[in-house]
């Protein structure tokens, strides 16, 4: 199994709209994608920004090609992204998961 971690920054005020946009895009997508086996949402307030860090499951990297394309370590955005997150982070990072409840 392999985990994708991607972290974004929103302004603390946006912090609850952003999860709401959340589960409208991305994450009913990491989860209608074939080989996807969930999704952790985390979320930190430090100030006046919110960090999340998405953590999604995948059987495979071929799984995750399906989800994000052919450049997997690129960071997957939507349209109204730019409306919330204070900057585009580029990448992301894939981890082996070597062990899970």
């Amino acid at each position: 199994m392999i985990a994708r971690a991607w972290h974004g920054v929103t302004p603390a005020a946006k912090a609850d709209e952003y999860m709401d946009y959340l589960n409208r895009t991305g994450i009913p997508d990491y989860k209608a994608t074939p080989g996807n086996r969930g999704v952790y949402v985390l979320r930190r307030i430090e100030g006046d920004q919110a960090h999340f860090l998405l953590i999604s499951l995948w059987d495979s990297y071929d799984a995750i090609r399906q989800f994000a394309g052919d450049d997997i370590e690129k960071a997957h955005y939507y349209p109204a992204d730019t409306e919330f997150l204070l900057e585009l982070e580029p990448t992301v990072t894939h981890y082996e998961v070597l062990s899970a409840p």
